[in-house]
Parts: structure tokens; sequence; C-alpha cells
């Protein structure tokens, strides 16, 4: 029995371009539901800032006063009377018109009480949620990082990442030129419907491939297994953070990640320094937030409060230029300097680490940032929105609709290398790729020896 007219039309096409074309296919079939997962809630994330001034306004923003604002110790102490347990962050007013925050924790978890700085006055209380701000966001950066669907989902953002480094690869070598009407930068007009979607899909990645390929390789360090062995071992070759300054002070086991509200992917497993009890009386907060003032931290820094004897205050600010990001401990007892750095500390891993991080989060140019990444999460959609339109109109019924294998992958040595390299380079995605090539090879040429 003859092949379909368009099937037959394939089979003529180059065994390397079917053989791409056909790993373009899996790539997309595997990773298109996280794809626009990650492209809604990552453009949702970037619109953090406007989204929780727009819909928490009232716990955030207060009317500026021409008076002093009240001492941190006064505004801790109202936010314990509204709200009883153990103070375990101040956040300070970044401007004249913002609340000040107290997280506290008690029997019921953490809670974040935001106060008037001028009067004391406790204008509301959400539960703590780190960098992100509010719960909302906590749950959009939650899914985002598949954290929220557990361990092995989170392990799934490296993999999805490496395939999506392949969809971009094997998109531009078929959107390449080579004797036929492809190549174009601009969706042609035509009657038929299938090579609208095909131009609309070329040429919106072929626009954003590359912007797309940034994002990818910048989500890595959140990944589970990748971002933390590279943390380790960038570390280890002290390419990461400074690990000098920890050479004349006491350290404790604990992670920097374990014991902050928040911190940096860099200084995640650095350990925390630890204070000295001296049998003095413990600096108040008021003294540890002029301390840190007086240091010239950047505005919007937050301060982790000592939680034993040994414990430190840390303050830590991670602002949209990322030259201005750093952290300080002082010693409770003393108030010396136990560690001052920022970004230029950094070994050049942590610094581009940190830099791409900062451009993925549309921080790092400002608005301009903000925007493009925002567009490459709309171009994402589109992009796997009219992919599925195209599968839909040319597979032939009962069938997956994968495009036809060669009749030897000795062809395609090439694309067998660079699959590999991704696979090396990133192994939960070499893994999957195994499986990937075990389904192609195993279960697809049993399947067609039995129809023969």
């Amino acid at each position: 029995m003859s092949l379909p007219t368009r099937e037959a039309a394939a089979l003529t096409l180059p065994p390397l371009y079917r053989t791409i074309w056909r790993w373009h296919f899996y790539a997309g079939l595997l990773v298109i539901p996280f794809m626009i997962m990650l492209a809604v809630t990552g453009g949702i994330y970037l619109l953090k800032d406007e989204i929780n001034n727009a819909f928490y306004g009232s716990y955030l923003q207060v009317a500026a006063q021409p008076q002093e604002m009240l001492l941190p110790s006064v505004i801790v102490e109202n936010a314990l009377a509204s709200h009883p347990g153990k103070p375990s962050t101040y956040v300070p007013p970044s401007s004249a018109d913002s609340a000040a925050i107290v997280t506290v924790k008690s029997e019921a978890g953490k809670e974040r009480v935001y106060v008037n700085p001028y009067d004391g006055t406790v204008l509301g209380t959400l539960g703590d949620a780190g960098f992100a701000g509010t719960p909302f966001m906590k749950l959009v950066r939650k899914i985002h990082s598949l954290e929220y669907f557990g361990w092995v989902a989170n392990r799934v953002i490296e993999i999805v990442a490496g395939w999506a480094i392949i969809l971009v690869i094997t998109g531009i070598y078929l959107w390449l030129p080579r004797g036929r009407d492809v190549g174009t930068f601009k969706i042609r007009q035509g009657t038929r419907r299938r090579p609208f979607w095909r131009d609309l899909h070329a040429v919106t990645g072929i626009y954003t491939g590359l912007v797309i390929l940034f994002l990818a390789v910048t989500g890595l360090p959140w990944s589970g297994f990748w971002g933390d062995k590279v943390n380790t071992y960038a570390n280890q070759a002290g390419l990461g953070y400074p690990t000098g300054y920890w050479d004349d002070i006491p350290v404790s086991t604990v992670p920097m990640q374990d014991a902050m509200s928040q911190i940096n992917w860099t200084m995640e497993q650095a350990p925390m320094p630890e204070s000295t009890p001296t049998g003095a009386p413990a600096f108040s907060i008021d003294q540890a937030v002029a301390t840190f003032d007086k240091l010239g931290i950047q505005p919007g820094y937050v301060v982790d409060l000592p939680q034993s004897p040994e414990g430190v205050f840390s303050a830590s600010v991670y602002p949209d230029e990322i030259a201005l990001e750093r952290i300080i401990h002082l010693d409770q007892y003393s108030g010396k300097v136990l560690f001052d750095a920022g970004f230029k500390d950094l070994g050049p891993v942590g610094q581009a680490i940190e830099w791409g991080v900062s451009v993925h989060m549309g921080q790092q140019f400002g608005r301009v940032n903000q925007l493009v990444m925002l567009a490459a999460c709309l171009a994402i959609i589109l992009m796997s929105v009219s992919a599925i339109v195209m599968w839909w109109q040319r597979r032939p019924k009962g069938s997956l609709g994968a495009p036809r294998t060669i009749p030897s992958y000795r062809l395609a040595k090439g694309v067998i290398a660079i699959v590999a390299a991704l696979g090396l380079l990133f192994p939960l995605t070499g893994a999957s790729i195994l499986v990937a090539l075990a389904f192609d090879f195993l279960f697809l040429k049993g399947l067609k020896t039995q129809q023969a």
C-alpha cells in the first residue's frame, strides 16, 4: 500500500533533516506542557512587584509623614502585641511611604506583620512568603520551579531545560533555507491553514530562540540536581562564594540557606558565622539596624534576627541592580562585622550565574529587561499553541504523527554527538534522552517489524 502523499513527500527530505525533525518533534512532545506552565508562571512572576502592590498595597504602602519613623524595637513590640510569638526577621521601610515588616514565629507557623512605621499601627498580616513577598507570588514561584509538586518534579526542571535547548537548536536548523521556500523572516500569506501556523511557529522561534535558550540555561541553577552539584563544585574550586572570609571567624555547620529568610544561589551552601558569647548583653535590634545603615547597605534589606546564643544579626539585599546585592553578618554581642560581601566578592562562576539569574527574572536592566522576558514568555506560549495546531492538522488518524525514522541513524552522527554532549552536560536530560532513544529504536522498530 502506498504512503499518503504528505508522508511520501516527507521521505524525500535529506536523512539529516528528517532525523533533526524527528528529534524536534520528540523534544516538543516532552516539554510543551511544561513550557506553557513555565511561561505562564514566569510571566506572572515578572510582574511580581506590580501585582503585589496592586493587591496588597494597603499592607505594603503608607502615607509619607514629616516626623521620624519609630525605632525598630518599638515596631517589633507593636507587631508582637498584635500577634504574639518570636520575631525572626525585620524589614526596615525601604522608602518614606513603605511599611515595616516583622516576621513572627508561633505554633501556627510564620506570619508577616505589616506595621505603619510612623504610628505603629498594624496594617495586616499575611503568611510568610520570603523573597516572593506575598503568599500568591510564593505559590507562583513554587509552581514555576515545580517545587510545589514535590522532590521528583523539581528535578524535572533540568530535563525540561535540556530538551528546550534541543528544541531551539533543532528548530533553527529546520528553519534554515535549503533551496526551498523556507527560512523566511515573515509569515507568508496563503490559503492553506498549516503553512500559516508553520510560519507563525518558525518566525516566532527565530526571533526569540536565543532568548529562550538563555532562559533555559539560566533557569538551571534552580534545579535540585544540576544546580546543587554546580554550586558545590564551583565553591570547592573557589569559583563561587568567597571562602577566605571564614579563615578568622567562628562558623557553624548550618548553611546560610537553612538559617536565613533569603539568600542568593551562590551563598546557599556557605556556612553561617557564629557569635561569641562574652557575658555582655546582646545588641538591640535598634543598634543592629543602625550599624547596617551606617555600613551603607542598599535600602530594602531584610534583617534575620539571632535565634540562639550563637546566632548573628544578618542583613541581606537583592535589588534589581546585581552589583548592589550584599550580605552582612554581625556578632550579636560586640556588633563586630563578621562577614560583609557583595557581588564583586564572588568568584567568576558565582558572578556569571547571579547575573544570569537577575536577567532571567527581568531585573538587571530595568523595565526593558522585564518587557523582553515577558515577550519571550508570550512567544513560548504562542509557539507551543502553534505546534499543537500543526501536529493536530498533519497527524494521520490513529497515529502519533511523528516524522518517519530514517533507515540508518549512522547518517546522523552529528545530531547524535550534539545530543550526547547535552546529555553529559545535563545528566538528567541525558537519562531522558536514553529513554527516548530506547523507545525510538526498540518499540518503534519492533512495531515496524510486526507490521512488515
